[in-house]
């Protein structure tokens, strides 16, 4: 692994040069040479024969074929929360256009990654899903229940007693099994869907920490933030960073940096403490004065929770008091921190936040997200080598958004819809419309109509669309933007990453990763 000099200097602060995407001509090769066979014992998982998981396993061995497995020393995977093919080609022309270029033709450093596929991201139960069953798939190779984390479908939502035998090893505790590094980053809470499937099994996503069952009878549930600092996988997380404080501090315990709010835990255990206590190498770190104070090149296991709920949209992190971290240095810190274990390291990236500005129909905060998810990538993709780290870029479901209505080329992707002549497109109205809009939204219905009392939409005439407040008109008025459920795209490098081809079931990415890496026993 070859990590840049230039990422490593300033503590990590100032980081511009390194997470700027490459050029389009720069795109990364899987190497030709042989890679070095790690020797690696798989384990098989206790999912092993759940159907979901056999059908997948045989899929991803069949397109092996008996090639080379096990010469993934280290595993990166980016999920991007919501991040379907239109957040894609929008956050594409936002990314070039911010940067003063054509926009249409720009390239992210996730399109630079040489395999592609297609996944499809339906749940158990579900013809369109939710974080939490779709990146249980991703990690563990099984689809599951919506709404449920680390347990297979033949666990019910909401119900303790039906977890009994049907759990799940994820690629992250077979790593730690296995001696290997792991960590997690997230711009949303670290009990947030996304990242507590790679440590939690709770039949309900929600209850992240012991009030958030509600007066309903926990039957021996354990919270998710509990499971996070109670995980007993190897020697445990090495680096966990992103959101969600208030999961972690009691009510009697003030935020460190939100004056007159407190935590919300009601079991007396303050989970930082926990943290702290289990030896002189773990340490809480808050804010941006807390990320810079860091040495990350060190045996320091981090818990970086820099904000109560969520972290900023990256739009708004600039106009932070306190400041906090990009998920670009999130991600040079990780993995400076994650490279100095010799046998590897498992990564997961998520940009959480993508999805939450969907729900609002806030395509400015949605699209500046990806874009900050994508240097990421580009920052990975430096401190990395193709020959021994596999990279996988994936979203977990799509949301509502479309790119519509004949726009000039060159016009701003957050814009009205414009002719060459700088014309405004308009519907049969005779009101402008924007070129992202979405199905369903809370941005659907700006006043009634005074005969029949049909909605009427808002007439953005004199309306800046371009604001980072402004919500993209809807079709279907609902207080938050639903998911969508088209296929989302993976995109991939390294080792293992020609596995990655084709249309393909979602939990598949678990086998191609099991694969590549050698942590998984190959299926009789």
């Amino acid at each position: 692994m070859r990590i840049s000099a230039l990422c490593l200097s300033a503590g990590l602060i100032g980081l511009a040069a390194c997470t700027t995407p490459p050029a389009p001509s720069n795109t990364q090769i899987t190497s030709t040479s042989p890679a070095k066979d790690l020797g690696r014992t798989g384990v098989v998982p206790i999912q092993v024969e759940d159907a979901y998981y056999e059908t997948a396993a045989a899929s991803v061995a069949a397109r092996a074929n008996g090639t080379a497995r096990g010469q993934a020393k280290n595993i990166i995977l980016f999920i991007g929360d919501g991040m379907g093919i239109s957040t894609i080609t929008a956050g594409r022309i936002y990314a070039g256009q911010t940067r003063g270029l054509d926009g249409e033709s720009y390239r992210l450093a996730m399109e630079t990654l040489p395999h592609l596929a297609l996944s499809k991201t339906y749940a158990h139960d579900g013809q369109v899903s939710d974080s939490a069953s779709t990146a249980t798939a991703i990690v563990s190779g099984a689809k599951v229940n919506l709404r449920t984390l680390g347990i297979t479908s033949d666990a019910a939502y909401n119900n303790c007693a039906s977890m009994a035998g049907h759990g799940t090893d994820t690629i992250f505790e077979l790593a730690e099994r296995a001696g290997l590094a792991t960590g997690i980053l997230s711009t949303a809470r670290l009990t947030h869907a996304t990242p507590a499937s790679t440590y939690a099994e709770i039949p309900n996503r929600d209850w992240e920490d012991d009030t958030a069952f509600r007066g309903q009878e926990s039957g021996g549930c354990a919270d998710i933030a509990s499971q996070f600092i109670d995980w007993r996988e190897g020697d445990g997380f090495e680096i966990a960073m992103g959101g969600g404080r208030r999961h972690f501090l009691t009510t009697d315990v003030e935020d460190p940096e939100s004056e007159g709010s407190t935590g919300r835990r009601g079991d007396g255990r303050d989970l930082t403490a926990a943290w702290t206590e289990k030896s002189p190498e773990h340490r809480v770190i808050y804010g941006r004065a807390g990320f810079d104070a860091t040495n990350f090149d060190s045996e320091t296991r981090v818990l970086g929770l820099f904000e109560p709920s969520h972290m900023q949209y990256e739009l708004d992190r600039a106009n932070d008091t306190l400041g906090e971290p990009s998920l670009a240095e999130m991600t040079a810190a990780a993995i400076t921190r994650l490279s100095r274990d010799p046998d590897g390291f498992v990564l997961m990236v998520e940009g959480g936040r993508i999805d939450h500005a969907h729900h609002g129909t806030n395509a400015a905060r949605a699209v500046s997200d990806t874009d900050a998810l994508d240097q990421a990538v580009a920052m990975a993709l430096e401190m990395t080598s193709a020959e021994d780290t596999l990279i996988i870029v994936t979203a977990d479901h799509s949301h509502t958004l479309t790119l519509a209505g004949y726009p000039r080329r060159n016009n701003p992707i957050l814009g009205k819809a414009t002719l060459e002549t700088g014309e405004e497109l308009k519907g049969a109205d005779g009101q402008p419309y924007t070129t992202l809009g979405y199905m369903n939204g809370p941005g659907a219905c700006a006043g009634r109509d005074e005969a029949d009392g049909a909605c009427v939409r808002q007439d953005l005439s004199d309306v800046d669309t371009t604001a980072p407040d402004f919500r993209q008109p809807a079709l279907i008025p609902m207080y938050s933007e639903t998911h969508a459920g088209e296929d989302v795209a993976i995109f991939a490098s390294g080792p293992g990453s020609q596995l990655v081809s084709g249309v393909m079931e979602q939990n598949e990415i678990f086998h191609v990763m099991g694969h590549a890496s050698g942590l998984v026993a190959i299926a009789e």
